[in-house]
């Protein structure tokens, strides 16, 4: 590794530096959450250091706000809802391919944090939704729609 190198895990957990091995070697602190971890001398060559953020862990919480909890709390929402979707209706999907999230579940989550956001929903009467082409109770975009 290069003299200098900046080095930080944008892995998933807080194991993918082997931040264990690294402390035993000499460590000077930048500013909080950057430090210069200091290799020993080889021989006649200069010892080496390389900037290690966060130590070890993961960057974007270390050193920046990481994700608000709100987001972390949708995509979790997300994430349980797919699951219990492909263990209730096994038949409807493939493996070894890649599925959208269909359009009433992240509906489904967006509802869930609603009130979190100071939001309420209003149901479509019966006239609105046959004016815009849906059900009452949604899905209310396309499939294909992106958001």
């Amino acid at each position: 590794m290069k003299d200098q190198a900046i080095v930080c895990n944008i892995g998933h957990f807080d194991n993918e530096i082997d931040v264990a091995s690294l402390s035993k070697c000499k460590w000077e602190e930048i500013k909080p959450q950057v430090d210069h971890v200091i290799f020993p001398a080889k021989g006649k060559k200069a010892s080496k250091r390389i900037i290690l953020l966060a130590k070890g862990r993961l960057v974007n919480l270390g050193c920046g706000t990481g994700h608000p909890s709100f987001v972390m709390s949708s995509s979790f929402a997300n994430q349980t809802i797919a699951q219990i979707e492909l263990f209730t209706k096994p038949k409807d999907y493939k493996a070894g391919k890649v599925y959208v999230l269909p359009k009433h579940l992240d509906e489904k989550v967006a509802r869930l944090h609603l009130k979190k956001v100071g939001a309420m929903l209003t149901e479509l009467t019966d006239e609105q939704a046959s004016y815009i082409g849906v059900s009452k109770a949604g899905p209310y975009k396309k499939d294909t729609y992106r958001y």
